[in-house]
């Protein structure tokens, strides 16, 4: 599919499939500046979702101010969007077609490298490049900083943000006593709170964005647009959330287990055998990520031939979706910044 930006018209986008494990089928997003038009001398970008919400829902949405995705794209860059098995247009497991008590956590991230490697190499042979950037969001940068440790030949630049790396300090959602660790066996996630895949709702989307912001007015923080078409993109990427009451889309629990363990001290990935340029980038007012977890992966990339670090003032977990003098604008001046170098 090839089509205009819905604000940027010169941006073409461009969806396919990539081969994964056998079986796996995952969706891609293309956006590009025709040659001509443009220039893609930033080279080519992969964009990695969150625990819940799929690539298009949090990165390309079809409303002004809406794609974080076009927005790189302008910058120059070859921008791809992928959703990892289980979420939005990619294959999901089979076991998400049956009660969510019934299996043990799905898509832990081993298995989201996995995916994310077929796509890496898809875009390495389609741009004829030997490396990808990659950028994650929460979960997604845990993701790739996981799949950065095992093929740093093939990332040119690694950025996380908001992501847990991690630490032993208060985590007020994963931590230790929430309702995610099981309380017959402290230090260990408890399954119950999730099963193999959890359901979403609208509320379940907007409360934890609503509570980021400092103000009764939401809208003074955010376009009540992007609000709006990202919990619509949320609930259209899953072709059974309409047959609930509330309408809720699926998403695989394997990331909240994954995110407990790193919420509580545990090492999920070595940030030594990483060797691109790291880009560390936290909201201030972020509810996931905290500074121990920056602090650590900081240090930690011993062999990265450069790491910054930067806080945005003010900033929510939603930076990316939030209007630009909330943090996005600097955002993005920070990517651009970090990449010419």
């Amino acid at each position: 599919m090839v089509g205009a930006s819905h604000s940027e018209p010169q941006i073409q986008r461009h969806d396919f499939f990539v081969d994964g494990d056998t079986g796996v089928r995952l969706f891609v997003r293309e956006l590009v500046i025709p040659t001509g038009v443009g220039s893609s001398a930033g080279g080519p970008i992969l964009l990695l979702h969150g625990a819940r919400v799929p690539g298009l829902a949090s990165f390309d949405l079809p409303v002004p101010g809406g794609s974080f995705a076009a927005d790189l794209a302008q910058l120059g860059f070859d921008v791809y969007v992928m959703d990892v098995r289980g979420f939005g247009r990619s294959t999901r497991p089979k076991e998400m077609d049956e009660p969510p008590g019934l299996h043990a956590p799905l898509v832990r991230s081993s298995l989201a490298a996995h995916d994310i490697s077929a796509v890496v190499d898809a875009i390495r042979k389609r741009r004829g490049v030997a490396r990808v950037a990659l950028l994650g969001w929460a979960t997604g940068g845990q993701w790739a900083g996981y799949y950065a440790s095992l093929y740093p030949e093939k990332v040119s630049t690694l950025i996380l943000l908001n992501s847990l790396y991690r630490g032993n300090s208060a985590q007020a959602l994963m931590g230790r006593g929430t309702d995610s660790e099981d309380p017959a066996h402290p230090g260990h996630f408890n399954q119950a709170s999730c099963g193999a895949y959890r359901l979403n709702d609208a509320a379940s989307l907007l409360r934890p964005w609503d509570h980021s912001i400092p103000m009764q007015d939401k809208s003074e923080w955010r376009d009540p647009a992007v609000a709006k078409a990202y919990v619509d993109a949320a609930l259209a990427s899953d072709p059974t959330a309409q047959a609930r009451n509330p309408p809720g889309f699926r998403s695989p629990c394997g990331a909240m287990e994954d995110s407990f363990y790193l919420a509580t001290g545990r090492q999920l990935w070595d940030a030594s055998l990483i060797t691109a340029p790291t880009l560390i980038l936290a909201s201030e007012r972020d509810f996931w990520s905290r500074a121990e977890d920056r602090e650590n992966l900081a240090a930690d990339l011993v062999h990265a031939r450069r790491v910054q670090v930067i806080v945005i003032p003010g900033a929510t977990h939603f930076v990316h979706l939030d209007r630009p003098d909330r943090g996005r604008a600097l955002l993005l001046n920070s990517i651009k910044t970090f990449m010419a170098r």
